[in-house]
Order: structure tokens, then C-alpha cells, then sequence
């Protein structure tokens, strides 16, 4: 961001002429409306930069959006799909090897499935480990790959924070710049009116609306997402921690 502010301070800041005030102002109304369009093509320098910069974040934002919004639909639909069956009282051995078929990627619960039952399947196959050291050992697995599944679900997230608190003070930048060279262009008009600053406050203006439109949609897709997260979290902590029930009773069943 420094390199950036740096450029903007570095921009030249150049008065609009007087004779071509009226000019400019008419260039930027479409019949009695604002021309958005040219209004950003007629800004300073400075303000585009800033424009460019938020458009870009904006754009990536949505990117961001659109694609978290299919992760969290994939997981959901696995999750209830595994979840019927494992409850339906399947084998646990034909699930498992259901899962760890050839050239299939598991995700979610059944990630989390595959884990703690391989482990704990490896080390009962082991002689001298008892049934507490098998459990714990499935536990650790599970744990592990719920980190891993949960840290997927996040990947991204920490961007739409990012451009939800810091695009509506680069739009601030861009007001800044757009207040300063229409200041300066009424410094040099002895005829000071309102179609003498009008253009300047108009980019500036349109600067902090750049802003609010990066910022708002991706405030919303963060805190919507960071909540589907936490659901998605503990509804595999539960699932882990019934999982490791079944394994305990299995494990003293088989013992008996």
C-alpha cells in the first residue's frame, strides 16, 4: 500500500482551466444525469489509480464469493450424503473402502472418516497396544484432518476481511485527492462558483462510493461465510467425537 500512496502523492495536481469549467460539467451530465462513464475517464490522475485499485479488488471479491459459495455447497451436500450412510448402519469396512478407492478425493466428514478409521484399523493390526492407545491414535488423526479440512473451508476468507475494512479508506484516498485539486482549481479562478468545483467533488465523491461497493458485499460474504464455517466445524467435531464412541464399543466388543 505504501508504493501506491506514494505514486498518488507524486501525481501532478493540475488546476482545470477556467474557460473549460463549463465544458467539462457539461461533459459529464447526460441530459440533467450523471455520466458515470465519463466522469471516471475525466478524473485526475490520482482518483483513477484509486478507482482502478478498488474495481480490481471489487472483482476479485466477487471471484472469491462466487467460488466459496460453491465450497460451501459441495460440503454441505457431502456431508448430509455421508452422514446417511454411515447412520443407516452400513459396514464401516465397505465405507472405508468406499473411500480410499483409486483416484478419489475425499473431502469433509468422510476425510475425517478415512482418517481415524485407518489409523485405528493400522494400529490394531499391532501386538501390544492396548485399546486406549488405538483410540487415542484414531483421535489424532481425526483431529488432524479436521484442521486441514477446516483451514480449506477458510482459505480465501482472510482476503473478502481485507477488502471489507481497508477499500472504504482508499476510497477516502481518492476523496482526499479529488477535494485537494478542486481546492487548488478555485485558488486559481477569481470567479469562484459551484461549477468551478463540481467536477473535483464529483470524482471525489465517486471515489468513496467505489469504496463502499468494494467493501460492503465483501463484509457480508465474510461474516456469512466465517458462520457456515463454525456450523461446518462443529458439526465435524460432533461427528468425530460419536465416530470415536462407535470405535471404543468395536474395540471392547472385539475383545470380549
Amino acid at each position: 500500500m505504501t508504493p501506491v500512496l506514494t505514486l498518488l502523492a507524486a501525481a501532478p495536481v493540475t488546476a482545470l482551466p477556467p474557460d473549460s469549467v463549463a465544458a467539462t460539467t457539461a461533459q459529464l451530465t447526460d441530459n440533467g444525469s450523471l455520466n458515470y462513464l465519463q466522469l471516471v475517464l475525466h478524473a485526475s490522475l490520482p482518483v483513477q489509480i484509486v478507482i482502478v485499485l478498488l474495481l480490481l479488488a471489487s472483482v476479485l471479491s466477487w471471484v472469491i464469493i462466487f467460488s466459496k459459495w460453491r465450497v460451501f455447497a459441495r460440503a454441505n451436500s457431502q456431508a448430509e450424503e455421508f452422514e446417511s450412510s454411515f447412520w443407516s448402519g452400513a459396514d464401516l469396512n465397505q465405507l472405508y473402502r468406499a473411500a480410499t478407492e483409486r483416484n478419489r478425493v475425499v473431502t469433509g466428514l468422510e476425510a475425517i472418516f478415512e482418517a481415524g478409521f485407518r489409523e485405528f484399523t493400522r494400529l490394531r493390526q499391532k501386538k501390544g497396544i492396548d485399546t486406549r492407545t488405538q483410540l487415542e491414535g484414531a483421535q489424532r488423526a481425526m483431529r488432524a484432518t479436521l484442521a486441514r479440512e477446516v483451514d480449506a473451508l477458510e482459505h480465501n476468507l482472510e482476503f473478502l476481511a481485507n477488502v471489507g475494512s481497508t477499500t472504504p479508506y482508499v476510497g477516502l484516498v481518492g476523496t482526499v485527492f479529488g477535494i485537494m485539486i478542486s481546492f487548488h482549481g478555485l485558488a486559481n479562478n477569481k470567479q469562484a462558483t459551484i461549477a468551478s468545483v463540481a467536477p473535483g467533488i464529483s470524482e471525489a465523491l465517486i471515489a468513496t462510493a467505489m469504496g463502499l461497493f468494494a467493501a460492503i458485499p465483501a463484509v457480508w460474504a465474510y461474516n456469512r461465510y466465517a458462520t457456515r464455517v463454525e456450523r461446518l466445524s462443529v458439526r465435524y467435531e460432533s461427528f468425530a467425537e460419536e465416530f470415536s464412541s462407535i470405535l471404543q464399543r468395536q474395540s471392547h466388543a472385539e475383545d470380549l
